[in-house]
């Protein structure tokens, strides 16, 4: 497997020693915080330990994995935030836990190990079914429990789209290991129904309001919900509101901070439509956040240049410079995760399963 390398914008010697940068801020444990004595969230370790993976570091990626199954609640779930030896937010956030089936199908796609997936399977199945058990009967997904178990009571946007791909990246696990898992399937299509119907402006109350924030702008499309003719409407629609010229996507619409990982996701989503150029745009612009050792600073103000929060550095930043260079060359056999959905098992038609549930069984209309 060789090394992403994107000509003209990064050498793969300079991934390599991103990777390598990564590496060096991961715990003995195999916890990867966001910088050393900083806390580490289950999302963003599971972007590190992708890079890891892509970057040949495959020791360091399962030691990841590891950590996240020995953390584990028994619920299935995993608080918001960790620090080396202790919990710094109890919350349980439904995205957050759902992602750990990216991450393992990732790695499965990288080196076929069916013995490492078979033993991330019940990590998995308990994750999964926790997120699910927030799911409301119209189809979004609660944004996170209370460490007591109340939940909170409203879905996001951004969050139950990355959900609709981790659920889709779960049954695509169950799928190779033989375990038939229909609810999850049946789950993930009303999920995304609401998430389309939400875009197309028919349930404007599915989903707190956070149209300040770039990835509600561009996740429904980054995850394969909204795609094709939609999907390229929905980007051009809040295009100028969050691409700076030359400088990349802006975290938030009122703010000119520019953050390296928002722009590394965003184009994967125009990769994801055939929109090659301005991807190749876009990770141009994420190389001014590289510092000297091969990371990537969080974001930088504009027009002072001035990198905030307070020349922060962060592994989850790095890993996404990995993934996106690798989306973008090729380079692994998991490179087009991101970018091709159709490589997912597919959405089923909800309103079709439901009326064959209603014919089935009477009761349920």
């Amino acid at each position: 497997m060789s090394l992403p390398e994107v000509p003209g914008i990064l050498r793969a010697a300079e991934v390599a020693q991103t990777v390598d940068a990564i590496a060096s801020w991961q715990l003995p444990n195999g916890m990867i915080p966001w910088f050393p004595g900083g806390h580490a969230d289950p999302w963003n370790h599971v972007e590190a330990a992708m890079a890891l993976a892509i970057g040949g570091r495959r020791a360091e990626a399962e030691q990841a994995y590891r950590w996240l199954s020995d953390t584990q609640r028994p619920d299935g779930s995993w608080h918001q935030y960790y620090l080396a030896d202790s919990i710094e937010q109890d919350k349980l956030d439904a995205n957050v836990i759902a992602y750990v089936a990216t991450g393992v199908w990732h790695h499965h796609l990288l080196f076929h190990d069916d013995a490492f997936t078979a033993s991330m399977w019940p990590t998995i199945e308990a994750a999964i079914d926790f997120v699910l058990d927030l799911q409301t009967p119209r189809g979004e997904i609660l944004w996170a429990r209370h460490a007591d178990g109340t939940p909170w009571s409203f879905a996001l946007l951004t969050g139950s789209s990355s959900i609709c791909h981790s659920l889709r990246c779960a049954i695509a696990v169950a799928e190779h290991l033989g375990h038939e898992r229909p609810d999850w399937e049946l789950s993930a299509a009303r999920l995304a129904q609401v998430i389309r119907q939400h875009v197309a402006g028919q349930l404007p109350d599915a989903f707190a309001p956070k149209h300040r924030w770039a990835m509600d702008w561009y996740y429904p499309v980054m995850t394969g919900v909204v795609v094709g003719d939609e999907g390229l409407e929905r980007l051009d629609e809040r295009r100028d509101t969050f691409f700076v010229e030359d400088m990349g996507v802006r975290c938030v619409s009122d703010r000119p901070w520019v953050t390296a990982a928002e722009t590394c996701e965003c184009l994967l989503s125009y990769l994801s439509l055939g929109e090659r150029d301005l991807a190749l745009e876009l990770f141009a612009c994420a190389q001014r956040l590289r510092d000297l050792e091969g990371h990537y600073f969080t974001g930088i103000v504009f027009p002072e240049m001035v990198h905030f929060p307070g020349n922060e550095l962060t592994t989850y930043t790095s890993a996404s410079i990995v993934l996106a260079a690798d989306a973008l060359s090729g380079a692994s056999p998991a490179s087009q995760l991101f970018v091709d959905h159709d490589l997912l098992p597919a959405l089923i038609d909800a309103d079709a399963a439901d009326a064959a549930d209603v014919a089935a069984d009477p009761s349920r209309d």
